[in-house]
């Protein structure tokens, strides 16, 4: 196993502007006895509110895409601190695998965005705001653009239906920037592929969050799946015993478990795949 820490402010020569913008790159190493692989990427996106960087949605879910023979990246971005900080540090760590792809085996033109409650906040972020004057400034005219995003029980509205403590972290309480940055209203036909799950039973973030973003992206004719598990608690992560407290723990759902089956059945569809080099 590969694996490495980049300090993507140091990489890119940018003045720091927060404790974060660490990404943790893992994958395979090459094998003399097989041919050279060529692997989609995943750039994993923890959740935490703005507040913390869950460590449950950060490496499980980085290996899971591993074991799938992805090359998987995991941002440990900036909390605690308003837009546009985060998204800067998810567009540098687009920027980052693609300029090393070769490095990690994996293919620039396959590099999926996958984001976690607030994590996928940031990550429709991303989808939806990769050409924002801020990212330019940092990164000019790289390309950051995911090529599918995939939105786990997601923060996708800042203005209703919302979970208030992302919604206020990010935008520092300022109202004008929390319109801004509610992604369901960002969504254009420029979006990348999106996959979304969900609980119907969310009490954290409603379930609202990810049926008004469907609604919208099919009326912007984007690509895309969504799938609502009847039951589970929000932060369900891997659902089985590797994220949860014990075998009888909420966060163990079998049923909602099936997202990531269903999740690379997806990417596969739309061409993720290792292949020989």
């Amino acid at each position: 196993m590969l694996q490495e820490t980049i300090d993507l402010y140091g990489y890119f020569g940018v003045p720091r502007k927060g404790s974060g913008g660490y990404l943790t790159a893992l994958a395979r190493e090459r094998c003399g006895e097989v041919s050279p692989k060529k692997r989609p990427a995943a750039l994993i996106l923890p959740g935490g509110g703005y507040e913390f960087v869950s460590l449950r949605e950060g490496e499980p879910v980085a290996l899971a895409f591993v074991e799938e023979g992805y090359a998987a990246f995991c941002l440990n971005y900036t909390v605690k601190t308003p837009h546009p900080v985060p998204l800067v540090e998810a567009a540098m760590a687009a920027a980052y695998i693609r300029e090393n792809a070769e490095k990690w085996s994996a293919d620039p033109e396959e590099l999926a965005v996958v984001g976690f409650s607030a994590g996928g906040h940031l990550a429709g972020s991303l989808a939806t705001m990769y050409g924002d004057p801020c990212v330019k400034e940092i990164l000019g005219e790289r390309n950051v653009r995911p090529d599918a995003a995939v939105l786990s029980y997601a923060v996708l509205t800042t203005d209703r239906s919302t979970h208030g403590g992302t919604a206020e972290t990010i935008s520092g309480g300022d109202a004008e920037l929390k319109k801004k940055l509610s992604i369901v209203d960002r969504i254009t036909p420029s979006c990348p592929p999106v996959f979304l799950w969900h609980t119907a039973d969310d009490d954290c973030v409603p379930v609202e969050n990810s049926l008004l973003a469907a609604a919208k992206l099919s009326a912007c004719k984007v690509p895309f799946e969504l799938h609502i598990f009847e039951r589970g608690v929000h932060g369900l992560a891997m659902c089985g015993i590797e994220t949860a407290n014990d075998e009888g723990d909420a966060h163990v759902n079998p049923s909602a478990a099936q997202w990531l089956p269903l999740l690379f059945t997806w990417l596969s569809s739309r061409g993720f795949s290792v292949r020989k080099a």
